[in-house]
């Protein structure tokens, strides 16, 4: 009897397993069969869909059937602790292979779980016999840190487990060391399901042109945290959080540590019940940390991507995305973490001030992930670049604010439209900022009862200036700092002084009398 054809037995311990996991197993159990001994098989399934489960249970039909080991590694101590503990459910007898671990009885065990630099240690200094392993899992199998082991296995089948197929280096894609990749189940189809929870999804404009990108592909700490942790960003996070999530518990994503400190400042002079966790945090801080989010109904977790792998927490209601990335498999992690489905959530929400919804599209719409693991330098070259986001931007007034212009319809002004029809009349550029200055100075007025009612509001759309100014200074291809500010000053002193010149004026053009004194 072959295990392509086997019935995969009902366990008496461990979790029951789904029709899609079995599947999945079915098709890598197939690939054993028909590839060589040393093939290596990706398989791709998202987060939430159980894949520990999935090769828990494929470990326990391989020992059953082969006389060769298994061994599974994993890249962080909380992983390895989870697949040490989910293989025991599943009656599969283990033994962890760490800095401290005696490995005198290491033949007395058919399966072990590595951490990748321990394990690596161990094998250069001839310290454990892998010859008679035969499979090889690689847990979080993006990550490039497990590529220096693969020399030690010439003759393994390696399987390899992710999320998101496409590497954590640019420069070393996953199509370097897999032959295939096998799809499991979709966001969408798990959503349906109900095996994960369904993401709502808010995005805040952010400007992201400051950002420098580093050798890694992705942004940079120094420059996200120069960005991120200014008064304006922090206050747009509070803002948001109480627009959206006020009240709900809150996990908050950084790029650098001093962002994520700011932001426990910012929220804590707020009132609001805080914590900060990042990887320098003793092992008993951090379990103190993630205790408290646990117990507390409303708490806000503010940290530093060390929660992006090996942490489930199914009472996550949001997850902001306080960072941008250049990163799918980052992005994905990030949103993953609220996905987890409870007796009583279907939905989670997420709130992105990193413009990420716009350059990945929406978490869990179909991605081509075959084409991406064959392709990944053609997904990468083809994403869109913070400029061209921007330029597609359209202010939007929070809620609070545009209740106080509610006598107007539209409150929008698109200069990049201004500008191009000022340059195709024969016009001066300056005329899209006179005309905007007009634009504002109107809807000021119609929402007012006298000059100073409207004075006061032209203060409370600073937001919606600058983002004009920022639109403005794309079409005319300058945008030094000094003249970007000049021109932000410039632009409300000439709408005061327009407001104080000719309130009375556009007050009865659109009311059709005058105001009273």
């Amino acid at each position: 009897m072959t295990l392509t054809t086997i019935e995969l037995e009902e366990k008496k311990t461990g979790k029951q397993l789904y029709n899609y996991q079995r599947e999945a197993i079915n098709k890598i159990f197939k690939r054993f069969e028909e590839a060589p001994n040393d093939y290596h098989l990706l398989f791709q399934l998202p987060t939430g869909g159980g894949k520990t489960v999935i090769f828990s249970e494929l470990v326990r039909q391989y020992l059953k059937h082969h006389k060769s080991k298994v061994l599974i590694l994993t890249h962080r101590i909380e992983l390895c602790k989870q697949t040490c503990s989910m293989l025991s459910d599943f009656g599969v007898v283990n033994k962890v292979i760490d800095s401290k671990a005696n490995l005198d009885d290491h033949q007395d065990y058919s399966c072990y779980v590595a951490m990748v630099e321990t394990l690596n240690n161990r094998l250069n200094d001839n310290k454990l016999d892998i010859s008679d392993i035969g499979l090889v899992i690689i847990d979080e199998a993006h990550y490039n840190s497990f590529t220096k082991l693969l020399k030690f296995f010439h003759n393994s089948f390696i399987l390899g487990v992710t999320a998101t197929p496409l590497s954590s280096n640019i420069q070393l894609p996953m199509t370097d060391n897999y032959e295939e990749l096998i799809i499991g189940e979709s966001i969408e189809t798990l959503i349906k399901n109900k095996f994960l929870a369904r993401a709502k999804t808010y995005s805040y404009n952010v400007g992201l042109t400051s950002l420098v990108v580093g050798v890694n592909g992705d942004y940079t700490v120094k420059s996200s945290d120069d960005l991120y942790s200014n008064s304006d960003m922090l206050n747009k996070l509070v803002q948001a959080y109480e627009e959206r999530s006020k009240g709900k518990k809150t996990l908050i994503f950084n790029n650098g540590i001093n962002t994520s400190i700011n932001v426990f400042e910012a929220f804590k002079m707020a009132g609001y019940s805080i914590m900060h966790l990042d990887n320098t945090a003793t092992k008993r801080e951090r379990e103190f940390i993630l205790r408290w989010f646990k117990k507390t109904p409303n708490a806000i977790l503010t940290s530093v991507s060390i929660l992006t792998t090996g942490f489930d927490e199914p009472t996550v209601d949001t997850i902001i995305l306080n960072r941008a990335t250049r990163s799918l498999t980052l992005y994905y992690q990030m949103i993953g973490r609220g996905s987890r489905i409870l007796k009583d959530k279907t939905s989670f929400n997420v709130i992105d001030l990193g413009n990420n919804f716009h350059r990945f599209g929406m978490w869990g719409a179909n991605l081509n992930w075959q084409k991406i693991f064959k392709s990944p330098n053609y997904y990468l070259d083809n994403l869109i670049n913070d400029e061209e986001l921007e330029s597609n931007f359209r202010y939007e007034m929070p809620k609070e604010l545009r209740e106080k212009f509610s006598k107007t319809d539209d409150v929008s002004f698109n200069i990049k439209k201004a500008y191009t029809d000022a340059i195709q009349s024969g016009e001066s550029s300056k005329v899209v900022l006179s005309r905007s200055i007009e634009q504002h100075a109107r809807i000021c007025t119609e929402n007012s009862e006298d000059v100073y009612d409207a004075l006061i509001l032209a203060k409370e759309i600073g937001d919606d200036i600058d983002h004009r100014i920022q639109q403005y200074l794309k079409c005319i291809c300058k945008s030094t700092n000094s003249f970007t500010d000049w021109l932000k000053e410039d632009y409300r002193q000439k709408l005061r002084a327009y407001l104080l010149a000719n309130f009375d004026a556009i007050f009865e053009e659109i009311n059709g009398y005058p105001p009273e004194d």
